[in-house]
């Protein structure tokens, strides 16, 4: 009646798998590191999924990709029509899943997009839900755009029609089309012979579409000299942001010179914008109230220039903005008050602020968390009490000039139906006062750039206009290349701003480890160990799921899987830190315990499960038995489910993640079940299941679960205790099994095992487990024999009476 300990050499076997497993891992890697060091341009694996005239109408062929970033000429016959290029090489393209959207544009020899092709995404929005054939007819507002006209124009970009549910990926695929669009044509130097006219003063604009107006270079030719980051660099006039000048101030004074602009929205604004929009619906919803009530208040201003930061934060709010800041980057603070939200409810899911943007020529900048510092209240002398402050970095790597006109664009949504919505929007314009500038410092001298490969020789005045042209619309809209080469990568700026939510989960890795190396410790006080499991799942499910959305999914492992046959980036992986983590900890954690530490402590699905089912006990739901040899057949059948999808990923990576919407993680973790009403009755129907059979879902069809059941066979001890009694006679630990993991004669299925240690409980309990009975009556009756027995009481006056009356 002891525990059966592990003999020497078993030990020794399980460190020497351990250590081949580790050398297997290690070998792994470094190839995979290898290989992704000489890995091809990604653009080159997508051009070779497509036809030149899937992305350049009239195209015929592409020729070979090459530049830095890549690119790849478009070619009509033997005539270069134009460049086609992928939009996550030159702008950051992260959607809400936190990975790039891999979108294909071409354009002209002038800079005109005339086609593009999303080719990768992980959204979760148009992996279900949304049709993408929705989100490319919106797209197809940019054919036709040029951002170097545009530019010179002074003009913005055309307006995508936002797709209902798909609010952020719109937003996001347009600007990084229009974005990326203006740095390959600055790169290449396309369109500047073509707005040479208007530069010169001649009206007109360049040729059609797609013909050889300007002279574009090589990819990878150096920017005209003089070139600098923002819009008005390099021009005699340029002005920059003194931080000398100006003093801390009131609210009033700020208002009157125009260091802070004002835009105030009406409900009567709001239902004419909707009836002017054509939409019938919107149209025919109101917001309530008189005409003239309030519908918002918007207050924006340049905070980072510092004697307006200081006189609106209070010091640690400014030294806060500082802290936040790079050195030359740029903050602005936006307030409102009212009824409508500038911020939204969005970016708590997604971590984008979707209902507001920072608009300056072709350049749309928007907000994601990380850019975002909450502001309490304004301290300037007779500040407005504001119900919504909050301070914005301008994101590093996009294109912003401080000192020229912007605007702020209002994004206002209006709900049409279940899952419809219309959108208007409003723009509140904004100029920094001059009395906040000074002149830029003259540009130093660089080499002329070498004439661009393939350029059509000119002379005379014609050529000196072609010139001057070329080298304005350069020094307009080119940022320093240095800038951009030393730009700090994705994945370590998300780092960066999540490091709180880092230390939370940190800590609750801390935590677990330390109750599972010090289970014996804690397992033998049931009520206490029962808390602290129950604590534990509730953070587990409100903080790392439906708060962090860190929930794992069978999808990151056919992503891995397929990243390690096309090529593997680690930084793919790093742009979601709790993620990455979270895989890193369970990759540790395969080898100590299997898969139990994940599936029964950090799945917040998993969690949500067990939540719910104690609450149905408690509630005196009854609790259905799976028979052992049903339960038998059954639970192969997640281990099915996974093999077909990684057989389908082999194939086609967005099918299988179509199909991995066998999980309902997307609907109940990261959506918080607001979905089309289909997924949200599958996940119920699964959560009702479990109010009947514990962990319904987990047991039967999870294919994560099978995903981790296969390499957890490698662990290298095992932590959970048994006696020689287990299943013959005593059959408590089978019986009471939460998920049906002991087998009837005894022993722990560890591919099965979720590892909520109720056995151990069980194995440590002297009122439940038989065996322990057994020690406490026997150790019991033990301590009975062995305490003396007290002597016998004495009646001391009958003894003296009877003394004296033998003595009479």
């Amino acid at each position: 009646m002891i525990s059966v300990p592990s003999s020497p050499s078993a030990n020794r076997r399980r460190i020497a798998t351990f250590v081949a497993w580790a050398a297997v891992l290690w070998i792994a890697l470094t190839g995979a590191t290898a290989f992704a060091q000489n890995k091809p341009p990604l653009l080159d694996a997508y051009l070779s999924r497509l036809s030149a005239a899937d992305v350049y109408p009239g195209a015929d062929r592409f020729g070979p990709v090459h530049g830095s970033p890549p690119v790849a000429p478009v070619f009509r016959a033997n005539e270069r029509v134009g460049f086609a290029y992928l939009t996550s090489d030159f702008v950051d393209t992260r959607g809400y899943s936190g990975k790039a959207i891999h979108t294909v544009v071409a354009l002209d020899n002038s800079a005109t997009i005339v086609g593009l092709r999303i080719v990768e995404h992980s959204e979760p929005i148009l992996m279900v839900g949304v049709p993408e054939k929705r989100i490319v007819e919106a797209l197809n507002i940019y054919l036709g755009f040029n951002p170097v006209r545009a530019r010179a124009a002074g003009s913005g970009p055309p307006q995508a029609d936002i797709v209902s549910g798909a609010t952020a990926t719109v937003l996001i695929l347009g600007e990084s089309v229009v974005r990326s669009a203006s740095r390959v044509a600055r790169m290449l130097q396309l369109g500047a012979a073509a707005v040479a006219p208007a530069v010169a003063g001649t009206p007109g604009a360049a040729g059609p579409a797609g013909g050889a107006a300007g002279a574009p270079g090589a990819p990878g030719a150096a920017p005209t000299a003089g070139a600098a980051r923002g819009t008005t660099a390099g021009r005699a006039d340029a002005r920059v942001v003194d931080p000398t000048a100006g003093s801390v101030t009131d609210w009033t004074t700020l208002r009157n010179e125009g260091a802070i602009a004002h835009l105030r929205v009406t409900a009567g604004d709001v239902n004419r914008a909707f009836a002017e929009s054509g939409n019938i619906e919107a149209a025919k919803l109101t917001q309530t109230g008189t005409p003239d009530a309030a519908f918002i208040d918007l207050y924006a201003t340049l905070v980072s220039q510092p004697s307006i930061g200081r006189s609106l934060l209070d010091a640690s709010e400014y030294a806060s903005v500082q802290r936040m800041l790079a050195p030359g980057q740029q903050a602005v603070l936006v307030a409102a008050s009212g009824r409508y939200s500038f911020k939204g409810s969005s970016w708590f899911r997604g971590g984008i602020f979707d209902r507001i943007a920072l608009i300056q020529g072709v350049e749309t900048i928007r907000f994601w968390d990380r850019h975002h510092l909450r502001v309490g209240r304004l301290v300037a002398d007779d500040a407005p009490e504001l119900r919504e402050i909050g301070v914005f970095a301008i994101p590093e790597g996009v294109e912003f000039d401080p000192t020229a006109p912007w605007q702020l664009q209002l994004l206002v949504q209006q709900q049409t139906g279940k899952l419809e919505q219309a959108f208007v929007s409003f723009s509140l314009p904004y100029r920094l006062p001059e009395r906040y500038t000074k002149p830029a410092p003259p540009p130093a001298a660089a080499p002329t750039a070498a004439p661009a490969t393939g350029a059509t020789p000119t002379s005379g005045a014609a050529a000196d206009a072609t010139s001057a042209a070329a080298a304005s619309v350069a020094s307009e809209s080119a940022p320093d290349a240095l800038d951009d080469a030393d730009e700090v990568p994705l994945w370590q700026r998300i780092w960066e701003s999540r490091i709180a939510s880092i230390v939370v989960l940190a800590l609750m890795l801390g935590v677990l480890t330390i109750i599972f190396f010090f289970q014996n410790l804690i397992v033998p006080r049931e009520k206490l160990f029962d808390r602290i499991r129950l604590v534990y799942l509730a953070v587990t499910l409100l903080w790392l799921g439906w708060v962090a959305q860190a929930q794992l999914s069978v999808v990151n492992v056919l992503t891995f899987t397929n990243s390690l046959r096309t090529g593997f980036r680690w930084e793919s992986f790093l742009v979601d830190p709790l993620i990455f983590i979270l895989w890193c900890s369970v990759a540790a954690a395969l080898l100590f315990w299997g898969r139990g530490p994940f599936c029964g402590w950090l799945c917040p699905f998993g969690a949500l499960q067990e939540l719910t089912n104690r609450a149905a006990k408690a509630l005196k739901v009854p609790q259905v038995r799976i028979p052992w040899g049903v339960h038998e057949r059954l639970w192969p059948i997640k281990y099915i489910v996974f093999l077909v999808l990684f057989g389908v990923s082999l194939g086609s990576l967005i099918w299988a993640e179509r199909l991995a919407e066998i999980e309902p993680f997307k609907t109940a973790i990261v959506l918080r079940f607001m979905r089309e009403w289909w997924f949200v009755a599958f996940a119920l129907a699964l959560l009702a299941a479990g109010l009947f059979v514990e962990r319904f879902f987990c047991r039967y069809l999870c294919p994560l679960g099978a995903a981790l059941a296969i390499p957890g066979r490698m662990r290298m001890f095992d932590w959970l205790r048994r006696y020689r009694e287990c299943g013959n006679p005593c059959m408590r630990c089978y019986n009471e099994c939460p998920v049906e993991a002991i087998h009837p004669e005894g022993h722990i299925n560890p591919n099965e095992c979720i590892s909520c240690l109720h056995c151990q409980v069980l194995y440590h309990h002297d009122y439940k487990c038989p065996v322990r009975i057994q020690r406490r009556v026997k150790r019991e009756k033990r301590e009975a024999t062995a305490r003396p027995t007290p002597p016998a009481a004495v009646d001391t006056k009958v003894a003296v009476h009877r003394r004296l009356g033998d003595l009479a």
